[in-house]
């Protein structure tokens, strides 16, 4: 009988505590292989992999592209890669960012729940935004089991909080509980591999795009098939988003491949708008200092004039930067994206 020997987990801020925490907990020989998404940075070395093999039992690596998948053992995401798990080995792939992230959580998920239906089971952890909330959905439909940190004990609760609230979930627990919860979950058989909802081809053709292995033309129509056009243009390229919609949860994909979940499209959107802004307002501020250099120079050769001219315009970008600042700086606690 099949047992539940793919375990998937996504994790971001916040999440590393509660990774050693579940690795210490797990046996040398438990009969299951491990992934794990961590939101890192893509400039600097990962120490992932060394800390969770010292916190417990099981070693942790960095696989390479196209390595084998074996139990007992901890795959780790390297930095600035996309890890997705096929049948029997792994997929290391520059593809496009997906929840402003590479790598990201949503891609392997969906992964493994297509390669292996039932047998998955899906952990999201603490983290901010909602990465990780629609391939848990995938798991979820294609017979896997679902886990979720307890916002309660996340310190960062807002992507347990969404996935929770998106989800028909399993289980909801401590992270002290988790490691013994997948124990308990792998030894168990599973029962019966019918009865999971019909496959969203789209999930296939989303991992299509991570992996950049469609033609251009293919790219499109698979972009087409997602959903409807929106208004919005994709913060990383400036193509159009589709916006597809799978029951409540809201996603949008542009043809080349950036995805976003409703609440990563807004913050990205709101450090888009932060950066243009602090732009404008050196852009004045240099207007603003030229024009009164230049009105100087006008009074030195009696173009008096023309100095008020210049003077006029100075004050016209004093006054427009002023009201670029106290967007900036009138009210630090609510976000540019929430201003809008």
């Amino acid at each position: 009988m099949a047992r539940h020997d793919i375990i998937v987990i996504g994790g971001s801020a916040g999440a590393i505590e509660t990774l050693t925490t579940i690795v210490s907990k797990l046996p040398h020989n438990l009969p299951a292989s491990i992934f794990v998404v961590l939101h890192i940075s893509p400039t600097r070395e990962s120490l992932l992999p060394t800390i969770l093999t010292r916190a417990g039992r099981i070693s942790a690596i960095h696989p390479s592209d196209k390595q084998t998948v074996q139990h007992g053992q901890i795959y780790v995401a390297p930095p600035d890669r996309h890890l997705l798990v096929e049948n029997r080995h792994i997929n290391i792939v520059h593809g496009p960012k997906e929840n402003r992230s590479r790598p990201a959580i949503d891609p392997l998920f969906r992964s493994a729940a297509i390669n292996y239906g039932p047998r998955v089971i899906g952990v999201v952890l603490s983290g901010a935004l909602d990465d990780g909330t629609a391939g848990l959905r995938t798991i979820k439909k294609n017979g896997g089991i679902t886990i979720v940190q307890d916002p309660a004990d996340a310190s960062y609760p807002a992507m347990p909080e969404n996935a929770i609230y998106n989800n028909s979930v399993d289980h909801i627990v401590r992270a002290g509980e988790i490691g013994p919860l997948l124990v308990q979950l792998v030894n168990e058989e599973i029962l019966s591999e019918g009865g999971p909802e019909p496959l969203n081809r789209n999930a296939e053709k989303e991992v299509a795009i991570i992996q950049q292995t469609l033609e251009p033309k293919e790219m499109i129509e698979a972009a087409e098939d997602f959903g409807r056009l929106s208004m919005f243009t994709c913060p990383e390229c400036h193509g159009t988003l589709w916006e597809m919609k799978d029951g409540e949860l809201l996603r949008y994909r542009c043809h080349v491949g950036h995805g976003f979940s409703s609440d990563s499209l807004d913050a990205e959107q709101g450090e888009k708008l932060e950066s243009a802004l602090w732009s404008a307002l050196r852009a004045l501020e240099e207007r603003g200092g030229l024009a009164r250099r230049l009105a100087q120079q006008s009074r030195e050769t009696e173009r008096e004039s023309l100095a008020r001219r210049f003077e006029a315009r100075a004050n016209e970008a004093d006054e427009h930067a002023a009201s670029i600042r106290k967007v900036l700086l009138g009210n630090p606690d609510k976000p540019l994206a929430a201003a809008r």
